[in-house]
């Protein structure tokens, strides 16, 4: 893993704190993460090195990190590479996968260790005020998997993240290739709940000026429909469902940010981070207050969880403070009698004595087994008569 240590202007001067503890008074730096999310072929590996290029040129060297494990060329140095920790070559040949399949297990091998990824970015978070993640270009093996999922929290429970989902312009001017990018936006958003952005990607091939008017304006996208109509003049019924969505996605809509860039040309690099910024204030308004007060309720029931076992294990051991002993006083584990009545027990000279009750019990034991042995000592040629008698009725019986 490449780390390189951004420069850093200390002023001259006495100081008692260390350059990168904040001052009295002053807030914690906490840099802003952005995950790059998009279908395959939308380009979010070169906006990752456009991105990149312009924090650089603007002397704030950013923190990247590659979740792709099948990428074989990126234009950009990642900080964390999952490439140097799973190959994934080699988990596709082991566990007789596809490529799908390999990419998935490379990704929940990775997550096991995320811990000490995390680590990692925590100690650099003082020190850089963008984190850069790539994800892989199958979009549904980060968004829908339960390593995406995991990844996402505890990123987003440590610092402010944003989604920046990547749309493939040119390929969105259909009406309905373009309502199902917004259906996957939409349910991305509701996924992750953290603040999204959409990020019209190649507007240097095609502007999205379109995809803007049709974000405001039914109307318009109504008018884009109906001009796809087919050879009949009828409208077809994909036509009407994408009518249908898009009143139902008008909301949505009205609360999302959009931007045009171009990761060729480098266009539109400006207003992306102008949204991350109030992406970033949407965070520490919105989310971030929500995601302490779930994490509260984890911790409590969590806590509560560990009381209840213990109150149940007490229980069971029987050493309930509340539950007396027949004799009033506390349970003994050291015998049948309370303290105070094996004090008793002991004579002057502090010696245990027996047992009364003990003495009695063991003398009717010693008088029935010297019975037995009397009973073994009869001779039968003594005492004919009673032998007869014994045998005569065990044979009646």
């Amino acid at each position: 893993m490449s780390d390189a240590e951004p420069a850093t202007n200390v002023e001259a001067g006495p100081s008692t704190a260390k350059p990168s503890d904040p001052m009295p008074g002053e807030a914690k730096k906490e840099p802003v993460v952005i995950l790059v999310i998009g279908m395959a072929g939308s380009g979010k590996t070169t906006l990752m090195q456009r991105l990149n290029s312009y924090l650089h040129s603007k002397d704030m060297p950013p923190y990247i990190l590659n979740l792709d494990p099948a990428v074989t060329h990126m234009p950009y140095t990642a900080n964390i590479d999952i490439r140097d920790t799973v190959d994934y070559k080699e988990v596709m040949k082991q566990y007789n996968l596809g490529p799908n399949g390999g990419i998935l297990t490379a990704l929940n091998l990775f997550t096991t260790k995320f811990d000490q990824v995390l680590g990692f970015v925590e100690k650099r978070a003082e020190t850089v005020d963008h984190i850069l993640v790539d994800t892989p270009g199958q979009i549904e093996i980060f968004t829908w998997s339960a390593s995406g999922a995991i990844i996402t929290d505890a990123i987003a429970s440590s610092l402010p993240t944003v989604v920046a989902y990547v749309i493939d312009t040119p390929r969105t001017t259909a009406p309905a290739t373009f309502m199902s990018n917004m259906l996957y936006a939409c349910s991305i958003l509701y996924k992750t709940r953290l603040p999204f952005i959409l990020v019209f990607n190649k507007t240097d091939v095609t502007p999205h000026d379109f995809a803007l008017e049709w974000m405001d304006d039914f109307q318009a996208y109504q008018r884009a429909l109906d001009a796809e109509r087919d050879e009949s003049g009828e409208g077809s019924y994909m036509n009407s469902l994408m009518g249908s969505m898009c009143l139902v996605l008008e909301e949505f809509y009205t609360n999302l940010r959009a931007v045009g860039v171009s990761a060729m040309t480098g266009q539109g690099m400006k207003a992306f981070f102008e949204a991350v910024e109030a992406a970033k204030k949407e965070y520490e308004t919105d989310y971030r207050p929500e995601i302490t007060r779930l994490a509260e309720e984890r911790r409590a029931r969590t806590e509560a969880n560990k009381k209840s076992q213990l109150d149940r294990l007490m229980r069971d051991m029987n050493v309930d403070d509340a539950a007396p002993s027949r004799t009033g006083r506390g349970s003994n584990p050291f015998g049948p009698y309370p303290r105070a009545d094996r004090e008793e027990l002991l004579d002057e000279d502090g010696e245990e004595q027996e047992d009364p009750e003990e003495e009695e019990r063991r003398a009717r034991e010693t008088e029935d087994m010297e019975e037995a042995e009397l009973a073994d000592d009869v001779d039968p040629q003594e005492h004919g008569e009673f032998w007869v008698f014994t045998t005569d009725q065990a044979k009646g019986a």
